[in-house]
């Protein structure tokens, strides 16, 4: 908008609008004296000269005519419509004052063109996406999925109108496979103007082996063992096969489809055991190290009341020391002959039970035994010693056995026993 000859008294509006859609004109007055209005077209060619139409454009209508107002609309704007429009007011001295018509025309046709339909991983592609015939240029955007990309554009003017071409150079990968690209316009004559090619990448396999037993814990001895592969790939691989790195295959696995199966670990057994899978694009493979452990130890059966008999029964037991303690050291489960002792058949069953795990016998256990055995031995030590002070005192008191019921000192001489034959033998006969 712009005023010419002191065209303070008039006012109007620039005007934008996209081919074939309506602009309207209006001229309007701040201070109406009751002069008249016109308008003009570009040509300066009066349209409406107060509410009549000298032009014979039946796309121009009157909207609206008053004192201060001249309000004309135009219907299916092309751009040959675009320029600038004049408001006249008959005073004197005349004024002027103009209005800009910018008439705004979208792409014609939107092509993204792909250099490669089915690109390979680690391939880089080309795209390029073209905007035909708008006016003005537009600024094309590219996307990947969310994420926007940079492209190079060119520009080309024919005429009035101009063509936009973005190239876009892409790196492809097998996560970009089924991902969308997108060309998106941005022009001010139309919203939401796009377009999109879905990416199709060949990849080699991605090959995963996984445990499905033990699900946990160690592969020992004596266990199975199943292995299962996944295979995935484009094309889908139709070559998968179970092989051992370095060697034969047991010939106690199994192979069924995708998995492996050993039903009876044993050490022959550890090696690495390899998962390969292959398409047209190339050859991938997982492996598993197999180490087979030994089988799980277990304790014997518990030993408490064999311990605890041992102890009880090693006091009341003097007759022969050697049998007493020399067989509890080395089997620990024998015991001395008493009325408590546990029957031989008994012990030797458990012996037996327990010959193939002795050596995993806890130590706490062995230091428990050999503590009952020093007990044993101070118990028998003590027992001796009183045996053979109770024998030394009898002797030192069987010359006065039996004088304890004397009623005095001769009586009791008398009834001492061998008293008498003492006497008889220390009588003397003189011849």
């Amino acid at each position: 908008m712009d005023f010419l000859g002191g065209g303070q008294n008039l006012v109007t509006e620039d005007v934008t609008v996209v081919e074939g859609d309506v602009a309207t004109i209006s001229c309007r007055v701040k201070n109406s004296d009751d002069s008249v209005i016109q308008l003009l077209n570009p040509n300066r060619q009066t349209i409406y000269f107060r509410d009549f139409r000298p032009l014979k454009d039946s796309r121009f209508q009157l909207v609206n005519f008053s004192n201060s107002e001249l309000r004309v609309s135009l219907t299916n704007v092309s751009v040959s419509d675009e320029g600038r429009y004049f408001c006249q007011l008959y005073t004197d001295p005349p004024q002027e004052i103009y209005t800009t018509i910018t008439v705004l025309v979208p792409p014609r046709n939107l092509i993204i063109d792909i250099q490669k339909e089915i690109a390979v991983e680690g391939e880089e592609i080309e795209l390029n996406c073209t905007a035909m015939a708008s006016r003005p240029a537009t600024t094309i955007r590219w996307f990947k999925g969310n994420k926007e990309l940079r492209g190079k554009s060119e520009v080309e003017q024919w005429s009035d109108m101009y063509t936009v071409t973005s190239q876009l150079l892409l790196r492809v990968g097998r996560e970009d496979d089924g991902i969308p690209v997108i060309c998106l316009v941005d022009h001010p004559a139309v919203k939401d103007l796009q377009i999109q090619r879905y990416l199709e990448v060949m990849y080699k396999p991605e090959v995963r082996v996984s445990k499905n037993y033990p699900v946990q814990g160690l592969t020992r001895e004596g266990e199975p063992l199943e292995l299962s592969c996944s295979v995935f790939g484009k094309p889908q691989p139709t070559d998968m096969r179970w092989l051992r790195v370095d060697d034969e295959m047991p010939q106690h696995v199994v192979l069924s489809g995708t998995n492996l199966l050993i039903s009876n670990l044993n050490k022959t057994d550890n090696g690495t055991y390899r998962c390969e899978a292959s398409n047209v694009v190339g050859k991938s493979y997982e492996d598993y190290m197999l180490f087979v452990y030994d089988p799980p130890t277990t304790l014997p059966p518990p030993t408490t009341t064999t311990t605890t008999t041992t102890t009880t029964t090693i006091p009341t037991t003097i007759a022969d020391t050697t049998a007493t303690t020399e067989p509890a050291v080395h089997g620990f489960t024998q015991l001395p002959n008493s009325a408590e002792e546990l029957d031989y058949g008994d012990l030797s069953d458990s012996r037996a039970g327990e010959e193939g795990s002795i050596r995993t016998v806890d130590h706490a256990v062995i230091g428990g035994v050999v503590a009952v055995v020093v007990f044993a031995m101070l118990c028998l030590l003590i027992i001796l010693g009183r045996y053979f002070a109770r024998h030394k005192g009898t002797y030192f008191t069987h010359e006065a056995k039996g004088a304890d019921d004397a009623a005095d000192a001769d009586t009791a001489i008398i009834n001492a026993e061998g008293g008498q034959n003492n006497s008889e033998e220390k009588k003397e006969y003189f011849i």
